[in-house]
């Protein structure tokens, strides 16, 4: 019995650099809102934030930075 890791067959790579690790999304058109309170001291601390994409968001390689758009509804699959 090999004693090598078993291999996934549905594990996402970048077809350009071959990586499988790390990866990231951007938000395009994005609204940020961030709600805060303001402290005794005059400093201000966070209490809400809230997040409207209204565009596109799109994948890429964490390793090369290369868009990887035709993978992203998988990607979105496999996120637990």
């Amino acid at each position: 019995m090999s004693s090598s890791e078993p291999t996934i067959a549905n594990r996402l790579s970048c077809p350009f650099c071959e990586s499988d690790s790390e990866f990231f999304e951007i938000a395009e058109d994005a609204l940020i809102t961030t709600y805060f309170k303001q402290n005794q001291d005059g400093s201000f601390t966070a209490s809400d934030q809230s997040t409207e994409i209204l565009g596109n968001v799109r994948l890429f390689c964490g390793n090369c930075g290369e868009a990887l758009d035709e993978y992203h509804d998988r990607f979105k699959e496999m996120i637990f």
